[in-house]
């Protein structure tokens, strides 16, 4: 055979291995016959092509680079030709929904309540246990509620404006933050102690409940002041009421929720709904400080006239918490801000 016969015949082989191969691969219709025919065809020890490259040595010199240019081709289009197979059957399986039961499941995340969510609960479980309901309120209040019926007169420093978020009403804005003495003014609520002024102009006494929700001061944030926080306020209203039974729900409290191991404290204080009034401080054993935790005291006389009861009949004491507060000590959180940030590497860890 001449080197010209030896060429058409080897480059005619060439074209029949392109055909077959392209064949093959347009029928596979599975990831497997994909495989079966990448190894017949494109294998690097006994594929079709792979012998069709050896071949290059038996031609003669001035043959070999029509030859190789032409396998060259043949193989690139067969390497294509696989590869787009392989992405076929592929999607195929997706658009299929093929699940692999023998696969081990995926566990789902499960989430979980917010730290202040959580710590909520606690206290409504706590006091609940105490005997005291829950009642909430508005967050836009108006003027009387946040102030007048606590006893706090216009000329109070609490009543500044730049202490308060004062809401403009019907298009004008609260008179210098001390509120109109019509009520018009309106505000978010800078205490919940709003609260225990609904819950006792709607109810006779006896009155046991706590208020708990969203407050809010202009404050500067920072590792322990927010403009935004959460309290829970306690009032109980009943014929002798005394300082005694304050100090005795608040020790308990303390007890209950942060453990045996806290020591519980009260300072004399000065708050214009409660008479007399104290700060209440914890300290942990172990501790080198106290921790101010709220204020409590006797409810005013004025504040009880207020809302219609007669204080020569009844007494009663309140007293005020930060959520935030009492969670942070609960767990150790040394800055408020990461409550806030929804950040979930924090949050997974309550």
């Amino acid at each position: 055979m001449s080197s010209s016969d030896a060429l058409s015949d080897a480059l005619a082989q060439l074209d029949a291995l392109r055909a077959e191969g392209l064949a093959a691969f347009e029928s596979a219709g599975s990831p497997e016959a994909v495989e079966s025919a990448r190894v017949e065809y494109l294998g690097q020890k006994h594929g079709r092509v792979k012998a069709a490259q050896e071949r290059l040595k038996t031609l003669e010199p001035a043959s070999r680079k029509g030859y190789g240019q032409r396998f060259n081709a043949v193989k690139t289009d067969l390497e294509s030709a696989c590869d787009a197979a392989r992405s076929r059957v592929e999607r195929k399986d997706v658009a299929v929904g093929a699940i692999d039961v023998t696969l081990p499941g995926i566990r789902p995340r499960q989430g979980h309540r917010h730290p202040l969510t959580q710590t909520a609960d606690e206290l409504i479980d706590l006091f609940g246990r105490f005997g005291f309901a829950v009642a909430r309120g508005p967050e836009v209040e108006d003027v009387r509620h946040n102030f007048d019926a606590l006893n706090i007169p216009p000329s109070h420093p609490a009543r500044d404006p730049l202490d308060n978020f004062y809401l403009a009403v019907g298009g004008k804005s609260a008179p210098g933050g001390a509120g109109s003495p019509t009520g018009e003014s309106a505000m978010l609520r800078s205490q919940t102690s709003t609260v225990q002024i609904r819950v006792m102009e709607s109810q006779p006494p006896p009155v046991r409940v706590i208020a708990i929700g969203r407050v809010y001061r202009p404050d500067t944030v920072d590792a322990t002041h927010s403009f935004m926080f959460h309290q829970v306020e306690g009032l109980m209203v009943d014929r002798g009421v005394t300082m005694g039974d304050l100090k005795s729900v608040l020790r308990l409290f303390a007890r209950a929720y942060l453990g045996k191991d806290v020591t519980i404290r009260f300072r004399p204080s000065f708050f214009p709904f409660t008479e007399p009034s104290v700060e209440v401080d914890m300290l942990w054993h172990g501790g080198n400080r106290w921790v101010e935790m709220g204020g409590a005291g006797m409810v005013d006389p004025n504040v009880l006239r207020a809302v219609g009861y007669d204080p020569d009949e009844v007494t009663g004491f309140a007293f005020g918490l930060g959520i935030e507060r009492l969670c942070m000590r609960r767990h150790g959180i040394d800055d408020i801000r990461l409550l806030y940030q929804n950040d979930v590497r924090f949050l997974r860890q309550f």
